[in-house]
């Protein structure tokens, strides 16, 4: 378990996993000086911060700073990290670079609070995530030698977080901030819950790192973790711990605070919303550029919805950006960006947005170097595999077209005709749908573009595509799946595939060490799943009437790809993507107190009919 969770908690930073090497470690050290501090807080709790410094001190700098809960080592005045920034490109373009532990983590004071809620209290002592960040800037303008008196922020992940929650009520400071797969809604979008379904694997490995109590400030080094994980079948290890109540009982005792909190707020209740920090994305003075993958596991939604926030809640005239291409979590840092599992994108599409939208956007805003010439949205549309510029996010120039499913597994823009058409089949939650072929020991991130083949030869999967494609169709933003569908049972989870099935003739990659077959190829472009009992409120949750036709509607991330000629569109429908989503038992109960003998067989019908016309909607570039 250990190996995994520190698999997961680098795979999630978008720190410390970069290739950095032996040239990068010696430039740092013969480049910058490092100190560290221990800067109070209005409260008078202390927050360890890491600063390098340029040595050349022939120019003042601007500060770049992240706020991590995930450690800022490593730690000691001598010893310096091997990389600068998020990339080598920072370190060479001359900046102050500084890292901090956030309030309650590791060698910073103060108590600990996931995702920590805006505070409505504005007494002089009153803290909130914000304020951390306005007094650590106050004084870091004030204190560190050699500075330009401005300030950018950015951070991968959980530190995207931090990023956006610099924004409300900004330091003056403050020019330039980049959330990047920010953190931004736990229930409705990101990491531990899709539309209200839990997502097993990501918060098993994170919670138990993350829920475990601090009781004085430490190292990593010093930090012990007692759970021991043994199995590298996930499928098998996550099915045979049976009902979620077991997790606690066999593996976490009571130590870890935050599973029990999510146990204990099945719903979208006050909890859960506090954490929500897109309503306080109002009045916002800094420029911000927020980034995202269209592949990313963790938090494609943060990126989207964040950049959403800020264009509606903000004057048209605040710079805010919004880059998203064919990433997976922390991509665009991470490899040159060409190749993401068995895909060729062309291009190097990190190298290009590191060189030519990142550091010219900070340059910009704290060097006062070149011209702000981004767009309002800088897109990579794989399938044709081209960065596009837009003026709006969705695009403007788009038309919304209807997939409708059809009886015989087919699937069209036609609406059906027919009348008392479905599909039938049997959803068992004791053998769930896999949300990946093979054996794997930890969730994989191959998963958000693999090939669906895999799943689509189950019978609990209901298969739809189109004709041959005569042309080329270009999708770029919503997609909303709209089912109208009947259990036997009380509850369901709905999961919703849009996929690219490549050409029969399609030639397989040279090299292909993995031995991939990409005649036939279902590639995923965007799966999503939804817990039924949410249909009408993710506050007030409701039961099924068994046998009773219902609507289910909900939206799915946004998607920029290009079905080509010759390929054709498939949608696939299933009731479980297990271990990635916990199992529904199709019973209406309390799913966090659930016992194993709850959990029982329904018979599913996906109806596609004239009155009752199951589709996806999506948004046609002209």
């Amino acid at each position: 378990m250990k190996k995994l969770l520190l698999l997961f908690c680098f795979a999630i930073t978008g720190i410390a996993c970069y290739a950095q090497t032996a040239e990068d470690s010696t430039y740092i050290r013969q480049n910058y000086t490092k100190m560290e501090k221990q800067i109070t807080m209005r409260d008078g709790k202390k927050l360890f911060a890491a600063i390098y410094m340029p040595k050349d001190q022939s120019e003042k700098y601007p500060i770049l700073m992240t706020r991590t809960p995930y450690n800022v080592g490593p730690y000691g005045p001598n010893a310096y990290k091997k990389m600068l920034g998020q990339n080598m490109l920072f370190a060479k373009a001359g900046y102050i670079f500084v890292y901090e532990d956030v309030r309650g983590r590791w060698m910073s004071e103060g108590d600990f609070m996931d995702v920590r809620p805006q505070s409505d209290k504005k007494g002089k002592k009153d803290i909130d995530e914000s304020t951390d960040t306005y007094d650590t800037i106050d004084w870091l303008v004030k204190n560190v030698p050699n500075n330009n008196g401005k300030v950018g922020i950015l951070g991968i992940s959980y530190p995207g977080f931090y990023s956006t929650a610099s924004l409300p009520n900004a330091h003056p400071a403050l020019k330039a901030v980049s959330p990047q797969a920010p953190v931004t809604d736990w229930f409705i979008g990101d990491d531990f819950h899709h539309n209200g379904a839990f997502f097993l694997m990501d918060a098993f490995a994170f919670i138990t790192n993350f829920g475990v109590p601090r009781l004085k400030p430490l190292t990593p080094d010093q930090f012990k973790n007692g759970v021991k994980y043994t199995e590298k079948d996930n499928y098998k290890f996550y099915l045979n711990m049976g009902a979620l109540p077991n997790y606690k009982t066999k593996y976490m005792g009571d130590s870890v605070k935050f599973w029990d909190e999510i146990m204990n707020h099945p719903n979208y209740d006050s909890f859960w919303k506090a954490m929500n920090i897109r309503p306080h994305l109002t009045n916002i003075t800094p420029a911000t550029m927020v980034v995202g993958g269209f592949f990313d596991a963790e938090d494609c939604f943060g990126a989207l919805h964040v950049f959403k926030a800020l264009q509606d809640q903000n004057v048209a005239s605040h710079p805010n950006m919004l880059v998203m291409g064919p990433w997976f979590h922390g991509g665009w840092e991470r490899g040159d960006g060409q190749y993401f599992d068995d895909q060729d994108f062309g291009q190097k599409t990190s190298v290009w947005f590191r060189e030519n939208v990142e550091l010219p956007f900070f340059n910009y805003y704290l060097k006062g170097e070149g011209e702000m010439a981004l767009p309002k949205a800088t897109i990579f549309i794989t399938g044709s595999n081209e960065w596009h510029k837009f003026k709006s996010w969705p695009p403007e120039n788009t038309t919304e077209k209807t997939l409708y499913l059809q009886a015989n597994g087919k699937l069209s823009f036609d609406q059906p005709k027919i009348t008392d058409s479905f599909d039938e089949y049997v959803s068992d939650p004791n053998a769930p749908v896999p949300y990946q072929n093979g054996v794997q020991e930890k969730r994989t991130r191959e998963y958000m573009l693999d090939d669906q083949r895999f799943a689509d030869r189950r019978p609990d999967v209901k298969v739809y595509q189109t004709d041959t494609l005569t042309d080329d169709i270009t999708l770029t933003g919503p997609v909303l799946a709209d089912l109208f569908s009947s259990t036997t049972g009380t509850d369901a989870d709905y999961v919703v595939k849009l996929i690219d099935v490549f050409p029969d003739n399609y030639p397989n990659p040279v090299p292909n060490p993995k031995g991939v077959i990409m005649s036939g190829y279902e590639m995923l472009i965007r799966g999503e799943v939804f817990r039924g009992r949410y249909r009408n409120s993710y506050e007030n949750p409701e039961p099924f009437v068994p046998g009773k036709v219902t609507e289910i509607k909900y939206a799915m991330p946004d998607v920029a790809h290009t079905f080509k000629k010759g390929h054709r569109i498939m949608i696939q429908v299933q009731n479980s993507w297990f271990p990635l989503v916990d199992r529904n038992p199709q019973k209406f109960v309390d799913i966090y107190t659930a016992k194993d003998s709850d959990f029982q067989k329904a018979t599913i019908r996906i109806y596609h009919d004239n009155q009752n016309a199951s589709s996806v909607k999506v948004t046609v570039l002209q």
